[in-house]
């Protein structure tokens, strides 16, 4: 059975879900996106996930998180041969240069800070769907 699953979300702000479950709905792809809490669960999640074909498209990575956060999730992505090629984007409140750099030298393919007007989100998503075409 194909998984339509073609984003993974990893956040654990349960408001953050919500808001971009707006954005998502207003692109009409929210049945393609996955939202888990944690680097941990992703990593399970990826694990579970029997044919490649089906592994997301994207995955967008919040920085803080708990269990493992955003950078720790990226490095163990990108040192798994099955889940290294998957783009991943870096999702954070955080404006830091240090951090963006750090990020992007782990593999990130980008490094976006959170929206917070519905046009910013918009434009955010249309990113998003650029992998999923």
């Amino acid at each position: 059975m194909s998984n339509d699953i073609r984003i993974l979300v990893v956040d654990d702000d349960k408001e953050d879900h919500l808001i971009l479950q707006e954005y998502f709905s207003e692109s009409r792809i929210e049945k393609n996106v996955k939202f888990v809490d944690n680097g941990v669960k992703a990593l399970e999640y990826l694990e579970n996930i029997t044919g490649d074909e089906d592994l997301p498209k994207l995955i967008v990575l919040d920085l803080n998180m708990p269990l493992l956060n955003g950078s720790q999730t990226l490095l163990q992505l990108k040192q798994n041969m099955r889940f290294k090629n998957i783009p991943v984007i870096i999702y954070s409140t955080s404006e830091s240069e240090n951090e963006k750099r750090k990020c992007l030298s782990f593999g990130a393919i980008d490094y976006m800070v959170k929206p917070v007007t519905m046009e910013e989100g918009q434009r955010m998503v249309d990113k998003f769907k650029t992998f999923i075409a």
